[in-house]
């Protein structure tokens, strides 16, 4: 029987003319009186090397079967450096052909040794998946017998055996090596013996505590393949940030030579960045991100361009998603063409989108982060990013997901009201000349190295004096202390019954995951959060959207991680926030300087969620690391309220305008002001890192910090509110106070 036809039409995905769509968008935008800013980045040509000598023909035949005759300048030099043996990281954008950076050297590897071995590390099981096919597709090419398998959670039983023994090639993600292979490093005795090549994907995606769990999770990788008597080579790919050859050297413990010259072609990309309107102009009130980016990504759309809304959380991406279905009803094809995409949906379900978004069936995503990463969803058309996602290594990744090779591609940056945003709607030079920001771990972090000395000590005995990083002997006598591990001699031995990297979790979101049940006849589970989130998004009586459906969540179990929630139809969602108190432990540096005395250590944050209803959430500490700034003047003429309200005007600037110095989100930072504070005795403001410990946030914010005050400066000076808003000094400013005042004077007191 033949098919029916499908209930809408799907248009061909083609080529953007962006002379076309861009001008008319811009034009539409104009006339609602917004600030819009336009920017042509022209075609770049392909710029070709050659093979490196040596190459197995089978290699370079199959590539020539599927259209690659040559290699690009950044291929050939990476995979020159990898076939000689040196450490790499290759820093181009994306769809610039990084994968075969790595897959050439490795295939080649493999295919003069059957028993060299290579393990390719990636953040993700999604992109996992991605580089399995790739890996697939060319080896089937060749019609080699090389064995390729990903080795993560969905991996059965059965499988992992054959995996263990026969994988040339093993994929897996960082939680896996932690958890699944290097504690069980005796059944992998054949991949470490022959362990060839480590490729490490997504560099970028290592920072923060993430990346120093990461860094040490490498050190205990290679002090066990020492111990086997291998020593591989490591390759690393990444997007574009300040210091790759610095963060890889860090992540990885060598020293890694640097191959940034890009060769790959870019067909025309037109840039447009749109402030919406302001709709209260004393107030400073403008029209939200969140309609602005539904009504361009609904024009964009209906226009037949396939197109990716990047937004910055789950429930925004819900929101949008709910918002975009309802804009395109009734209008040519089926609202189920716009999907949504994100941490929290079950795996079928993604994968399901992906093959949507390839075949063109999709013709619209609303997705978080999450399809920043190497995913193949084929050729975007366009590319709108609803707020600054915190870092230009981040809005490139997105921008970057429309257009491939020589098509054209339009990307849109929708700014929403806060400072950052704001201070990039009135300086839109800054996304092409600003200086990309720092990726920044701290392996040494002590709460973080003393799980993974207990990890390696489990995996095999430690050697006194034998380094694993700062502090090591130190921390592993005062595990001895607490009986964990045992000292015979100069060696160090685990004494405990536990299984410690089980307990270490790398992110918030492996192993302390809340199921999210809807409740029924037949329960099912819908989606799943992590436990930081668990407090202010899954809290009883909180209003849950998934896929653009409401629920409200009837019950939280914390001791069983399960929240179970109902389907309802109610015209609002729910929100909540951390109350802080914040103290000084410890100052380890001290600067002063006109007007300002810096200083930098260690604080206590008391925390506890609060929301709208009060419920059993307990009070919780943490020893962090920050940086505070005293103000050593008075402002005349206000009076403590009107000071109180402008020193946290400043905190809020700050916080939000960091990331312009540091590849982190402004969430991963947290600001406090005090009006006489405790620790100095002055009007002053704090910034911490969120992360037990501190990961080297704080540090680089103390390094910057002129510069930092300086922008925030800048902001509030361009800002053109009256008494202050949520693009400057922040949204709960009374009409009539002297907060924006009190801000501009304690910044200009320190020029």
């Amino acid at each position: 029987m033949a098919k029916p036809p499908p209930a809408y039409p799907v248009p061909a995905v083609r080529p953007i003319p962006p002379a076309v769509v861009a001008d008319a968008l811009v034009s539409e935008l104009q006339a609602k009186q917004s600030e819009t800013w336009v920017r042509r980045i022209e075609e770049r040509p392909a710029r070709y090397g050659e093979w490196p000598d040596g190459l197995d023909p089978r290699l370079t035949k199959a590539l020539a079967r599927r259209g690659i005759l040559r290699p690009f300048v950044h291929q050939e030099a990476a995979i020159s450096k990898a076939l000689a043996g040196e450490p790499c990281v290759v820093v181009t954008p994306t769809a610039s052909g990084k994968t075969l950076c790595y897959n050439i050297p490795v295939l080649d590897e493999v295919l003069r040794d059957d028993s060299a071995r290579a393990l390719y590390l990636v953040p993700t099981k999604a992109v996992a998946q991605d580089q399995l096919d790739e890996l697939q597709g060319l080896i089937d090419a060749m019609g080699a017998e090389i064995r390729t398998f990903t080795y993560d959670g969905d991996t059965s039983p059965e499988a992992r055996a054959a995996v263990r023994q026969a994988g040339h090639i093993v994929l897996t993600n960082p939680d896996m090596l932690h958890t699944g292979i290097l504690p069980h490093h005796t059944k992998w005795r054949q991949l470490f013996e022959n362990l060839q090549y480590v490729v490490i994907d997504e560099l970028h995606t290592y920072r923060g505590v993430f990346g120093s769990h990461v860094a040490n999770v490498l050190r205990r990788l290679r002090r066990i393949c020492q111990f086997y008597g291998s020593d591989p080579t490591f390759i690393l790919c990444s997007a574009t940030i300040a210091n790759p050859a610095e963060l890889a050297t860090e992540l990885v413990g060598d020293e890694v030579a640097l191959i940034d010259d890009n060769g790959a072609p870019a067909g025309e990309r037109v840039v447009v960045v749109h402030n919406p309107p302001v709709v209260n102009r004393q107030l400073g009130i403008r029209q939200s991100s969140l309609h602005a980016a539904r009504d361009i990504g609904a024009r964009l759309i209906r226009a037949g361009v396939q197109t990716i809304v990047f937004a910055p959380s789950r429930v925004r991406v819900e929101l949008l998603l709910t918002y975009l279905r309802e804009a395109l009803r009734n209008k040519p094809g089926d609202p189920e063409r716009v999907t949504g995409y994100r941490g929290g949906y079950l795996p079928n379900e993604r994968r399901r989108i992906e093959r949507g978004l390839r075949d063109g069936t999709v013709r619209g995503v609303v997705a978080t982060n999450a399809l920043e990463l190497g995913i193949d969803i084929g050729g975007m058309g366009a590319s709108v990013a609803m707020g600054y996602p915190g870092a230009l290594a981040s809005l490139w990744q997105q921008f970057g997901r429309a257009g491939r090779a020589n098509e054209a591609s339009l990307a849109v940056l929708v700014t929403s009201a806060n400072p950052l945003d704001q201070y990039l709607a009135a300086h839109p030079d800054f996304l092409f000349e600003g200086p990309m920001e720092q990726g920044v771990i701290d392996p040494d972090n002590l709460f973080v190295l003393a799980n993974h000395l207990k990890c390696a000590a489990f995996e095999l005995p430690f050697n006194e004096g034998e380094g694993f990083g700062a502090h090591a002997d130190e921390l592993l006598d005062i595990l001895c202390e607490e009986g964990v591990l045992q000292r015979s001699g100069q060696r160090y031995y685990w004494m405990s019954e536990a299984y410690p990297a089980e307990q270490v979790s790398l992110r918030t979101a492996s192993t302390d995951n809340f199921v999210i049940i809807e409740e029924g006849p037949k329960p099912r589970v819908i989606g799943e959060c992590d436990r930081p989130s668990a407090p202010t998004l899954i809290h009883e009586d909180a209003i849950y959207i998934h896929r653009g459906q409401q629920f409200q969540v009837e019950r939280l179990d914390w001791d069983d991680k399960k929240a179970y929630v109902c389907p309802v139809d109610v015209d609002y969602y729910t929100d909540a926030e951390l109350a802080v108190e914040l103290k000084v432990l410890e100052s380890f540096r001290a600067e002063s300087s006109a007007g300002m005395r810096a200083e930098a250590g260690e604080v206590a944050i008391t925390f506890l969620a609060t929301i709208f209803r009060k419920i059993a959430i307990p009070e919780e500490t943490m020893h962090t690391s920050a940086c505070w700034f005293s103000f050593e003047t008075e402002v005349d003429g206000l009076g403590r309220d009107a000071l109180a309200a402008g020193l946290a005007g400043v905190a809020h600037l700050a916080k939000n305008l960091a990331p312009v110095f540091c590849l982190c989100d402004s969430r991963d930072i947290g600001s406090e002001a005090q009006v006489r504070s405790p620790h100095t005795g002055e009007p002053t403001i704090y910034l911490y890192d969120k992360v037990p410990g501190g990961v080297g946030l704080a540090a680089r914010l103390f390094e910057v910090r002129s510069e930092l005050l300086a922008r925030c400066r800048e902001t509030i000076r361009a800002c053109d509110c009256r008494d202050g808003c949520p693009g400057c000094i922040g949204p709960q400013i009374e009409p009539g106070s002297k907060a924006k005042r009190a801000a501009r004077a304690l910044l200009e007191s320190i020029q």
